[in-house]
């Protein structure tokens, strides 16, 4: 009888626990709320509104290591600098960067991720940079680890190349292995007091662009494998090392929502085109084009124990088939860049969505 009894009491003790790590992780990733004082609303839910008094916080004169300027680069067009970002029900603050600066004052940030995540780091270090632009500043690019720091203020926000956050080892017969279940390197990720993650855009990386051989998990090693069920184990593995890993009184994590790419029109209906020559974004807050990855990446947060704030801007940035570099990115007339964003522009909403969350009303 006494076993019984002990039996039910641990299975009441798991019950409980799985209940309050369902209960935090679904209040985490539903977190997507922002009450301005009247109304609450989502904020990744909404439209783009053109605006012409709406400039953008910086340019190639007062940030000197802006990098994908399309202006710089030729392109003829600025509409796509004249949107701002209106979710539907509520206005969210703009951003103001002394602002962001007094209230981290000594804080670290970190990016980790990809080029995408390389363009949104970019996009913040000009925005805070502008805000003060009279101040002196460090910013040093590397192959691993790039920083942008004020001293005065004591913020550093830093980006580290890391474009599928599980580990990438070579081996001498077979190449370069991409190990699903494994990470070795997080404690690069450790003593920052917010973190953002970003992978997704190299998993889909055929041909040339491919930069892994083999995947391997557990013993097991295979030349292919279906791309989302790869990106969803390897998640899991870093959803799992955060779990671990992170304390969250200490640090805010984020994941950078799936950024999508703009090559084949037949998504917004244009069949043949491409974000070449686009102008304007795709009409109203719809857009026809389901992304797998970002169904993978909510299914996988929702299942967290520790909070993980995700920046949901696929289905907005979906939209913004205009503020692509196409052939204005630097490399010629012959690369046509569908998939990273032109700077100023698109990246800077996604920061001004991180400090509306990193302000506590989300």
């Amino acid at each position: 009888m006494e076993f019984h009894r002990i039996i039910l009491l641990l299975l009441l003790v798991f019950l409980v626990d799985l209940s309050d790590r369902n209960v935090k992780a679904k209040a985490n990733y539903n977190a997507t709320g922002y009450e301005d004082g009247t109304s609450k609303c989502n904020i990744y839910e909404g439209t783009w509104i053109y605006d012409k008094s709406s400039r953008p916080l910086y340019g190639t004169l007062s940030c000197p290591f802006l990098g994908l300027d399309c202006r710089k680069f030729g392109r003829p067009d600025y509409k796509y600098l004249q949107y701002r970002w209106k979710p539907t029900g509520c206005d969210i603050p703009s951003f103001n960067g002394q602002d962001f600066l007094t209230r981290f004052k000594g804080k670290k940030i970190l990016f980790v991720g990809d080029s995408l995540s390389n363009n949104m780091w970019l996009s913040l270090s000009c925005m805070l940079h502008a805000a003060v632009h009279n101040v002196s500043y460090n910013f040093k690019t590397d192959k691993l680890l790039s920083t942008f720091t004020i001293p005065e203020y004591g913020i550093s926000v830093n980006f580290l190349k890391n474009g599928f956050l599980v580990d990438l080892v070579g081996d001498k017969t077979k190449g370069l292995i991409l190990k699903l279940d494994s990470i070795s390197n997080g404690n690069m990720w450790l003593g920052s007091d917010v973190v953002i993650f970003n992978t997704f855009h190299w998993w889909s990386h055929t041909g040339r662009a491919k930069t892994w051989d083999y995947f391997q998990v557990g013993d097991k090693v295979v030349k292919e494998m279906n791309r989302m069920e790869a990106f969803k184990i390897a998640l899991t593995t870093w959803a799992k090392w955060v779990d671990e890993n992170i304390d969250p009184s200490k640090t805010r994590v984020f994941y950078q929502g799936v950024s999508p790419v703009h090559q084949n029109g037949t998504e917004w209906g244009e069949p043949g085109k491409s974000c070449l020559g686009e102008t304007e974004p795709v009409k109203g807050s719809y857009y026809p084009h389901t992304n797998e990855g970002e169904d993978i990446v909510k299914s996988v947060i929702r299942a967290m124990a520790k909070p993980v704030s995700l920046l949901d801007v696929t289905a907005m940035t979906e939209l913004r088939k205009d503020s692509h570099p196409s052939i204005y990115a630097g490399g010629g007339s012959k690369l046509n860049d569908c998939s990273h964003w032109c700077l100023p522009g698109l990246p800077d909403a996604w920061n001004q969505l991180l400090y509306t969350s990193l302000l506590g009303n989300v």
